[in-house]
């Protein structure tokens, strides 16, 4: 990744589940509808031809309009479950990612903790001269 790459600034599990959908053909052009689906230009452009084909090619009660609305709201409904399944991946690997750096901090902290435990009975010997007492394990 070069260092204009616009993912460069992303969370490294959205990258990830980037990278995996720009590499597939089929979810990329899923991706492109979606986002044109989503816009306002979509929504301009559906009101316009709606119009123009209600009031110039068809009479009451639009039968062809009304085939034409029904398919595309079952194709579009399908883009927003693509969508949706798009998140879910977004979010899994964040939480997959936020888990594993949990886990690696959690590791780092014991060490840390046992090595502030063994300096502090090093620095008790040599001071008291004697070895500290062990804690009570916990029942």
């Amino acid at each position: 990744m070069g260092a204009h790459d616009p993912l460069r600034s992303h969370h490294p599990s959205y990258r990830k589940v980037a990278e995996h959908r720009a590499a597939d053909f089929q979810l990329r052009i899923a991706d492109v509808i979606t986002r044109f689906a989503g816009s306002m230009p979509f929504v301009y452009i559906h009101a316009v031809a709606f119009a123009v084909w209600m009031l110039v090619f068809e009479k009451s009660p639009w039968p062809t309009l009304t085939l034409i609305v029904s398919l595309e709201a079952i194709f579009l409904s399908t883009f927003v479950m693509i969508g949706q399944n798009r998140q879910a991946s977004y979010q899994q690997a964040k939480a997959d990612h936020d888990f594993d750096v949990s886990e690696q901090e959690l590791h780092s902290n014991t060490e840390v903790t046992n090595a502030i435990h063994a300096l502090t009975q090093d620095i008790h010997r040599r001071v008291v001269g004697e070895a500290a007492p062990e804690p009570e394990a916990a029942p």
